[in-house]
């Protein structure tokens, strides 16, 4: 399937309820997958990112302007950062297996059809731009919105590329394109006191001023610190570490240290690696020294969900209930993980923001973990049927038959007990990001923990059988006996989430 990626920019970061409309409008569209929301509300800005296949790209876009049109009105608009529109700036990025080409001709026809049907002023950009002034954004958005209201009617120079030769009064303009894949990031230098030396920084380090050609900056007051704000347009030739060492070179020549960076919206795994290598100056590395790597290929075998339903579902004795529970689990940790991150970096969330972070970085290691355990279970099932296979002639031979499947059954008993241990904590976690996450979210956590709880129980069955197997049973009793505790645990644990809950219903 040829996929396009596609992140909207829109002029409003301080109502989550308009966000989630127009969040809700591009995911109604067929096969939109929402990767990304963040919000900033010193900016008064939210970016949203979205996947989807090249025929369906466009209406996705569309949905999200026509709800921008409708819910923001720019003329009541105040924030940090530049904006000509409601919806400010429309970016196509081709995936694997589809062109520039294609994304560009998307971005004529989603402002086509802007023009024609909203009537909002539309101009083109970087690899869409119909002429060499308009490449660059910064230049499509020179002015603002207030001042391109007046020069949109006198100057041939402004004229947009589709729609109406007078700016919408609530919409503003919009600026739509195509370009490759972007990285927004930012280096705080403290207080805003030092906001002249942001604008030092950020003009020394950006291309159009001879600094790094493939950086785009600003330097911005945010949230009182001042702030080098930056879109790295091609991170093949200036990588984010490279970018960085510049802000800091440049900072530190005028007499300030960067207090700390963030990124908006997402970026690709690879370039964080290559920022860490780098760092350390590691020698040789390669990506699949990763444990995350591995993790990934070894789920990955039966990786679709389709997958590995089919799989559950034939008459093949694995995956069975073990695995499930193990991938009930790991949806569940998911979903944890999906709330904090819903939460962290919010200021209205700021007195939980220490908290969901320890939830999103737990919550990421104990999805590997129960992810592995898919497979380990099912490795398990393998020895145990293996060692009933195994001779029972002679004497010495079945006596080690015997102590084969002995050893193989605790085997298969200890994996999914592992399974409920991990479950219990994710439960745990989900009670948590249920009581002091994103409240707009409650309801997953809630179904985080029904899932990690259900997740649990399942595991413990399977221990139980296992234990129950064994010519003695005592030899499992204690692992039966910590099987039964865990899932009490866990039920307490998805009590306190479901009661946060019905709280909010």
């Amino acid at each position: 399937m040829q996929l396009v990626e596609c992140v909207p920019n829109f002029s409003e970061g301080r109502r989550p309820e308009v966000v989630r409309q127009i969040r809700d409008a591009i995911a109604a569209v067929a096969h939109v997958a929402i990767l990304n929301v963040s919000s900033d509300a010193s900016h008064n800005r939210t970016v949203i990112t979205f996947v989807a296949p090249v025929d369906t790209a466009a209406d996705a876009a569309f949905a999200g302007i026509r709800a921008a049109h409708a819910l923001i009105d720019l003329q009541t608009h105040h924030g940090a950062h530049p904006r000509i529109g409601a919806t400010d700036v429309v970016p196509f990025v081709p995936l694997e297996g589809t062109t520039m080409a294609e994304c560009v001709g998307l971005a004529r026809a989603v402002g086509e059809r802007v023009g024609r049907e909203l009537a909002i002023p539309v101009y083109l950009y970087e690899r869409a731009a119909t002429r060499p002034d308009r490449e660059n954004l910064a230049d499509v958005r020179r002015g603002e919105y207030e001042g391109l209201r007046d020069a949109i009617r006198t100057d041939p120079a402004r004229a947009p590329d589709f729609g109406p030769r007078e700016i919408h009064p609530t919409a503003g303009a919009v600026a739509i394109g195509a370009r490759p894949f972007l990285v927004a990031f930012n280096v705080y230098l403290g207080p805003a006191t030092n906001l002249p030396i942001a604008k030092l920084v950020a003009k020394a380090v950006r291309g159009s001023s001879g600094g790094l050609r493939y950086v785009k900056a600003l330097g911005l007051e945010v949230d009182g610190q001042a702030q080098v704000s930056m879109n790295l347009v091609d991170t093949e030739q200036t990588p984010l570490h490279r970018a960085y060492e510049a802000v800091r070179t440049e900072a530190m020549a005028l007499g300030v240290t960067p207090t700390w960076s963030e990124l908006v919206g997402l970026i690709p795994e690879r370039v964080l690696l290559d920022a860490g290598v780098r760092h350390v100056q590691l020698r040789g590395f390669s990506p699949s020294q990763t444990l995350e790597y591995q993790i990934r290929g070894a789920a990955s075998a039966d990786t679709s969900l389709a997958g590995f339903v089919a799989a559950v579902a034939s008459a093949s004795p694995t995956p069975g209930g073990g695995s499930v529970a193990a991938h009930a689990g790991a949806l569940a940790a998911a979903l944890t993980q999906m709330v904090a991150a819903l939460t962290v970096g919010r200021p209205k969330f700021a007195a939980a923001d220490g908290e969901m972070r320890d939830v999103l970085g737990e919550s990421t290691t104990l999805g590997a973990t129960l992810s592995a355990l898919v497979a380990r279970d099912a490795d398990a099932y393998a020895a145990v049927s293996a060692a009933y296979k195994m001779p029972k002639e002679p004497d010495a031979a079945a006596a080690a038959r015997r102590e084969a499947i002995a050893a193989a059954l605790i085997g298969a008993a200890q994996v999914p007990l592992e399974t409920a241990r991990v479950c219990l904590r994710v439960a745990q976690l989900a009670a948590a990001a249920a009581i002091h996450g994103n409240p707009n979210a409650v309801s997953d956590a809630g179904v985080a923990a029904l899932l990690a709880e259900a997740a649990c129980r399942g595991a413990a069955y399977n221990v139980r059988i296992n234990v129950a197997g064994l010519e003695d049973p005592s030899r499992g009793r204690a692992l039966a006996e910590e099987a039964e505790r865990l899932v009490g645990a866990t039920t307490h644990a998805a009590a306190r989430a479901t009661e946060e809950v019905e709280k909010h219903l």
